[in-house]
């Protein structure tokens, strides 16, 4: 399988990650950073910030056909390893929502808060609080 640019074959890298075309009005959210970008225009404007990027697919789980899990990892140029994944909810055969999770919490860089909206981190909803937090 060859590695896509942002660009490949007019798809983003989201889409060459989840393996199947985004919807035009996609939500792509980042929990770690609390932010959300909506729009296919928009996600593949934030991928071309990160020329260096390079990424692999390790496995893409398709659920209860709408729903597609996939495990990757990327590079952002500077040799450190990402291990990610990603959820999509799909409609109609396209992404329609995507939920990313890597690293640690981390603050929107500046350059982007213009192209993104703060993701609501609701206390009690998908993203407990740390006092939400127990011992299992």
């Amino acid at each position: 399988m060859s590695e896509p640019t942002a660009a490949s074959n007019g798809r983003t890298r989201l889409a060459y990650i989840l393996g199947v075309p985004l919807a035009d009005d996609v939500e792509r959210q980042w929990p770690q950073m609390g932010e959300v970008v909506r729009t296919s225009k928009l996600v593949g404007e934030v991928e071309g910030n990160f020329p260096e990027l390079t990424l692999a697919v390790g496995r893409r789980l398709h659920l209860s056909g709408d729903v597609i899990v996939v495990e990757w990892t990327c590079n952002y140029g500077d040799g450190r390893l990402y291990r990610n994944v990603s959820i999509a909810e799909l409609q109609d055969g396209k992404a329609i929502r995507v939920t990313d999770y890597w690293g640690e919490p981390t603050t929107t860089p500046e350059w982007r808060r213009p192209l993104t909206d703060r993701l609501d981190m609701a206390a009690n909803g998908i993203w407990p609080d740390a006092q939400r937090l127990r011992h299992h």
